[in-house]
């Protein structure tokens, strides 16, 4: 064998080294998102079965806000029924916001806010806000990740031969949303 076939067989067991090491990396970083994105899903289940409980328990004390009790109710179902990343982030945006309405106007029932129902599940709620912003959290670093082997050189070759997109943050829509919500007891 001549020198010039050696280097070529090296090269070419190289390159396929190469491809296999960046196309597994697409694929970890694709099942990391997927993982992730389950912990955001789990955490949402968890809000979204808090809600009609929720609803429920102010309800009896809130005769004149049934406009903000059914604000809240479509909202949770339109979240249920989203289908991509962005509308998930838009329907659960407004349903933050019509949350902070809710406990804003709870504040003007005194026997509601001292209803231990209400209490718990408004305890339970402000435990699976946290929960789901360490899943946020997590489900963007892994997007990060992912998209910065996307869009780096030379794996960027590799992403645009198997079409690997970009990945979608889960954000949220206003500057005023990344406020931890004020929930008082």
């Amino acid at each position: 064998m001549s020198l010039g076939l050696i280097t070529l067989i090296v090269i070419i067991v190289f390159l396929i080294f190469w491809f296999v090491m960046i196309y597994n990396r697409f694929i970890r970083s694709k099942n990391v998102m997927r993982e992730a994105w389950s912990g955001i899903d789990v955490q949402l289940k968890r809000r979204h079965d808090l809600i009609p409980n929720l609803v429920a328990t102010v309800a009896g004390y809130m005769k004149y806000e049934r406009s903000v009790l059914e604000d809240i109710t479509n909202l949770r179902s339109r979240s249920i029924g989203a289908g991509d990343i962005k509308e998930k982030a838009e329907a659960e945006s407004a349903l933050t916001r019509s949350l902070k309405s809710l406990f804003a106007v709870a504040e003007s029932y005194p026997d509601l806010k001292a209803n231990k129902s209400f209490l718990d599940l408004q305890s339970n709620l402000a435990n699976v806000e946290d929960q789901l912003q360490l899943a946020r959290r997590y489900f963007n670093g892994g997007v990060r990740d992912y998209n910065i082997l996307v869009q780096s050189f030379p794996s960027v070759l590799l992403a645009r031969i198997f079409n690997f997109e970009p990945a979608e943050f889960f954000e949220l829509e206003e500057a005023s949303e990344r406020e931890v919500p004020a929930i008082q007891l």
